[in-house]
């Protein structure tokens, strides 16, 4: 599964214009098999596919965490219905979708971009 979601997630950044690429390059994504039990306790929810945390884009200045992606493969393979073909599309949006929290968009902004 890592395999697969670290070459869905380079050619997901290959693949943006080449302004967000040179942002989305050097915000760190984790993969993780599941939320942990501190992330858990802090009220996310154990089937979530993804996670942005930081401060976004326009506010790092000011941030206490540095920014990054977190990936949950195994939420996500299970979303998949252990099909490669999808859960490569699905680590694709879930990227996109975490890395548009990055750049500011709130849910509604997501919805509208067919990242939700």
């Amino acid at each position: 599964m890592r395999r697969l979601a670290v070459e869905e997630i380079e050619a997901t950044l290959a693949a943006l214009p080449a302004p967000l690429r040179d942002r989305a390059e050097i915000l760190p994504v984790t993969l993780e098999h599941r939320p942990n039990m501190a992330q858990r306790r802090e009220g996310i929810q154990s089937d979530v596919l993804g996670l942005f945390v930081g401060a976004e884009f326009a506010d790092q200045e000011e941030a206490g965490l540095p920014p990054q992606i977190i990936l949950f493969l195994e939420n996500i393979w299970e979303q998949a219905e252990e099909i490669e073909e999808l859960f490569r599309k699905e680590i694709h949006k879930t990227y996109l979708h975490e890395l548009g929290h990055y750049l500011g968009l709130d849910e509604d902004g997501l919805t509208e971009r067919g990242l939700e």
